[in-house]
């Protein structure tokens, strides 16, 4: 289950974030100072060739590979987001499913509905 991690790192003039994790789904959520959702990211495939779906307000979806930037053990570079063709939405959409119970209603269903509006777009 997606679990929320506490005092998660603010960045001034980006709004709240909140970061919610599990084994499965990592699910990073931004809002604005009244409290709207202006974004959300999905992580899958933690641990095995991560990826990264993006919603933000006004640009929409964007899907990538993350590179973790640690090709050796002798420096830890900044994890960085490359651009990645297909999107498994039905997996995204399950995962997310089983995984999103402790969330609140109003969240978990805004992010269940711009996942199934993305289900009927062209992969980006």
């Amino acid at each position: 289950m997606l679990n929320e991690i506490k005092n998660v790192k603010q960045e001034p003039g980006e709004g709240q974030r909140r970061w919610f994790e599990s084994e499965d789904l990592e699910l990073v959520v931004w809002f604005d100072a009244a409290g709207q959702v202006t974004g959300f990211q999905i992580c899958y495939d933690l641990g095995g060739g991560e990826h990264a779906l993006t919603w933000k307000t006004g640009t929409g979806f964007a899907h990538a590979a993350v590179d973790s930037g640690d090709q050796t053990p002798l420096k830890n570079q900044t994890p960085i987001l490359t651009p990645e063709g297909d999107v498994p939405r039905q997996e995204i959409a399950r995962l997310f499913d089983e995984q999103s119970g402790p969330l609140e209603p109003e969240l978990r269903q805004l992010v269940r509905d711009k996942l199934a509006e993305r289900a009927g777009a062209s992969a980006s």
